[in-house]
């Protein structure tokens, strides 16, 4: 029997991660599919306000319940520590949930705030499970016009705006416990876009191929797999001439910003672009793996790598 998906999806309020996990578990035929305030609903009445007063605070303001509020070096401190406290109460109910899943053979999706990296453990259901972690990021100017909408939708706008600083806070801190634990951390662009680095990874439709373009056509490759495609570079080794160890570099670029940030970057900068420039000619071809979220886009991906002539086939 087939080991279970468990598939987790954590951010800040307002990024969109309700959206993605229902568009997942509708793509990916998961019937059982959960949002973490429900489970702090529970909880809320099972572990009463005098008990556990940052549990009965929102996320975002349950720092103003911390005790010895002074011992925080700065304010985004503090309030990381309050969110951390909140989301403290919740995570044991969510670690149950896994296990029941995971005994009754079941797949289920969980979303919400509370899926903090460090805090929950995963790896305690590795064996017995397919577990996928995600933390979905967006810039401050596209978070700030999630939020405000979903604030009007669910008629709590005044409140929710407020707080839109500390709501900022939590998304930084929660990147950063990400990177920390080896989650990966995806930035939301459109829906398609987003789902499909999700199931880049799950799926793991994924190819190693020659590349033999130059560094002036570097972008056009970049745009064919990233832009166009939605998918990532994940690594490229260089056989160098004279060298019997390959040069290896993990790149594990899976998104626009990162990947048009580094085309600008070597355009800009003549150092940089000398040296990869060197570093293809010192290679006649650089072994390149590429990811897509299913066979059938990363077929179209060589495919048109292939029709500019970037691959070389022997």
């Amino acid at each position: 029997m087939r080991k279970p998906y468990v598939i987790l999806i954590g951010s800040a309020s307002g990024i969109g991660k309700s959206t993605i996990a229902a568009e997942l578990a509708k793509t990916l035929d998961i019937k059982h599919l959960i949002e973490s305030d429900f489970i702090r609903a529970v909880v809320r009445g099972i572990i009463g306000k005098e008990y556990a007063p940052a549990l009965h605070s929102s996320s975002y303001d349950a720092y103003k319940n911390l005790r010895n509020k002074n011992r925080f070096a700065n304010y985004d401190d503090l309030v990381s520590a309050g969110f951390d406290e909140h989301a403290s109460y919740v995570i044991p109910a969510l670690e149950k949930i896994i296990q029941r899943a995971i005994t009754d053979f079941d797949d289920i999706v969980i979303e919400g705030v509370h899926l903090v990296p460090g805090l929950i453990d995963i790896e305690q259901f590795r064996e017995d499970a397919n577990i996928y972690f995600f933390v979905l990021s967006s810039d401050e100017e596209s978070h700030k016009e999630r939020f405000v909408k979903r604030a009007v939708q669910i008629h709590r706008g005044g409140k929710q705006l407020d707080f839109f600083k500390e709501n900022r806070i939590i998304h930084d801190h929660l990147l950063k416990q990400a990177e920390m634990n080896n989650v990966p951390v995806i930035n939301t662009e459109t829906i398609d876009k987003t789902l499909d680095k999700i199931l880049a990874i799950i799926n793991k439709s994924c190819a190693t191929i020659n590349l033999t373009n130059n560094v002036d056509e570097l972008a056009d490759v970049i745009d064919i797999i990233i832009n166009k495609n939605n998918g990532s570079i994940e690594k490229v080794t260089y056989n160098i001439k004279g060298f019997k160890e390959p040069l290896i570099r993990n790149i594990g670029v899976g998104d626009v910003e990162s990947a048009n940030n580094f085309i600008k970057n070597i355009s800009e900068n003549k150092d940089k672009k000398e040296y990869l420039s060197e570093l293809y000619n010192l290679s006649e071809y650089r072994q390149t793996t590429i990811c897509a979220s299913n066979q059938e886009k990363l077929d179209e991906i060589i495919k048109q790598l292939n029709d500019k002539g970037y691959v070389l086939n022997e």
